[in-house]
This record gives C-alpha cells, sequence and structure tokens, in this order.
C-alpha cells in the first residue's frame, strides 16, 4: 500500500499519532485508518515512538508513556538490590589503587562506594551526600562538590556544582542515571542534573555509566546530558537485541558479572 502524499515528514506523522493516542484512539488498525497509512507503517512508527519514551505499547496498540516520576532515594535503596550490588561490583573492578575517582549519587553508586573499601589510596570526589559519609565512614580521602540539593537524589548541581568540576580532574568518573540512552546519553530530573553530569565527564579521563535493565532507553525523563563516544556502561542487561544500540553508537558496554579480568583492563 503506497502511503498518501498527505504527511510532508514522519516527525509530522508521529505527532499526529500522539495526538490521537492522547485522545483515546489507541488500536494499530484504528490509528491506520485515522492517519491513511498502513498499520505496518503504525506498528514501525510505534515502535519508534516507544523507543523515545514517548509511548508505552500494549496489546494490539500503545498508550501515552506516563508522565516522569523520580524515586526518592529512600525507595531507590530496596529496590532492584543485587542488581545493583553486581554492578556495583563490576564498576569497583575499574578502579586502580591510589586513582582519584568521581562517584555520583544515588543507590547504584551507593553499591559501588561498597566496594571501595577494597582499593588502597584513593580519593573520591562525590555529590551524594549519603555517599560522602559512606565514604568517610570507611575512611576514604573525600571531596565533596557543593551546590543545591536535590530533594530527589540528595546529590548537588548547580552554578556551584560546576564551578568545583571544571577545576578537577579524575581517573575515572562513575555516574547514575534516571534513563541511558545510547545516542542521548543520560536521562535526568533537571536540566541542572544533566548540565553536572556533562561536566564531570569533561573531567574524567574516562566515564562510565551505571544502570540496571530498567533503565536502558529512553523514557520521559525532561532533561539529557549527552557523552561522548567511548563511554562505558556496566549493566545487568544481558540481551543483545538492547545492548548492540549502545555498541554501534561507540558506547563500551560490560554487562555486570562479566569477567573480571577484562573489566581490569581500565584506567
Amino acid at each position: 500500500m503506497a502511503e498518501p502524499a498527505r504527511w510532508v515528514s514522519t516527525h509530522q506523522r508521529h505527532e499526529q499519532l500522539l495526538h490521537l493516542l492522547r485522545a483515546g484512539v489507541v488500536r494499530v488498525e484504528d490509528l491506520a485508518a485515522r492517519t491513511e497509512v498502513s498499520e505496518s507503517t503504525v506498528r514501525r512508527d510505534l515502535a519508534r515512538l516507544e523507543d523515545e519514551g514517548l509511548v508505552a505499547r500494549t496489546y494490539g496498540g500503545a498508550r501515552p508513556a506516563a508522565p516522569f516520576r523520580e524515586v526518592a532515594l529512600a525507595e531507590r535503596m530496596t529496590q532492584e538490590v543485587a542488581a545493583k550490588a553486581r554492578i556495583g561490583a563490576a564498576a569497583a573492578a575499574l578502579v586502580r589503587d591510589g586513582a582519584t575517582v568521581f562517584v555520583d549519587a544515588g543507590s547504584t553508586c551507593a553499591q559501588l562506594v561498597e566496594r571501595l573499601r577494597e582499593h588502597q589510596g584513593l580519593t573520591v570526589v562525590t555529590r551524594g551526600l549519603e555517599i560522602a559519609l559512606r565514604l568517610a565512614e570507611l575512611d576514604i580521602e573525600t571531596v565533596v562538590v557543593g551546590g543545591r540539593v536535590s530533594a530527589g537524589s540528595h546529590g548537588t548541581s548547580g552554578s556551584i556544582a560546576l564551578f568545583v568540576m571544571e577545576r578537577l580532574a579524575v581517573d575515572v568518573a562513575f555516574l547514575g542515571c534516571d534513563a541511558v540512552h545510547p545516542t542521548r546519553g543520560v536521562g535526568e530530573p533537571t536540566l541542572e542534573e544533566a548540565a553536572t553530569k556533562e561536566a564531570v565527564a569533561r573531567q574524567a579521563r574516562r566515564t562510565v555509566v551505571l544502570a540496571h535493565a530498567d533503565k536502558l532507553g529512553a523514557s520521559t525523563v525532561p532533561a539529557w546530558g549527552a557523552l561522548t563516544t567511548g563511554w562505558t556502561l556496566v549493566t545487568d542487561e544481558t540481551g543483545p537485541e538492547r545492548l548492540d544500540p549502545y555498541r554501534q553508537a561507540g558506547v563500551e558496554v560490560l554487562p555486570a558479572g562479566a569477567d573480571q579480568d577484562r573489566l581490569l583492563d581500565g584506567p
């Protein structure tokens, strides 16, 4: 079936599909009839919109994605604990004794901190308040980045954080995220937090993003921090269909639980 010439661009058709979904038209056949394209085209469009975090697929159709809600840190600390512990252990294998390390705020990064006690002579820079307290308990040299404190993550961001990070250099930076995408980078609740992560990445010899499987792909997070080709993703996801887009974008993917000898080839 040839598509009608009424669509100036794929973007225009996607906007119309989103409008129809929000109006309650959710079945593929109904969307195809309203947009005057084939059902196969609608399915491809919905798959693309799902990749962008704008819709959620359902049996026979789709619905608009739910608005983003940042989960409080206390709640996140109780979720996916085993997976985050595996990610933290794999990430810790990238750290060498005597290194200067940045550790982000967040529950997955908290699992990494528990493994840093195994290293000697570290200096750790962090923007996470709980992270800093735990590092102090472990008697690790700690530098806390100041700034505005997020109610959700208890991490600092903003102009003060940017001022400090732009004057530091670290061997490896471990970043948490609310979402991660192979080309868009890391998704965050605010532009300030996204900008802070970008600043950290610029000052690091190696940038490593820690993300459990649920965070892979685009979502409705409102802000994104771009990361350059060559960054590393440590995740408990193992499916090639989900990981290959990252590899194709120049991202080094290290599944949690991979061969520890290979992981030790870090900085």
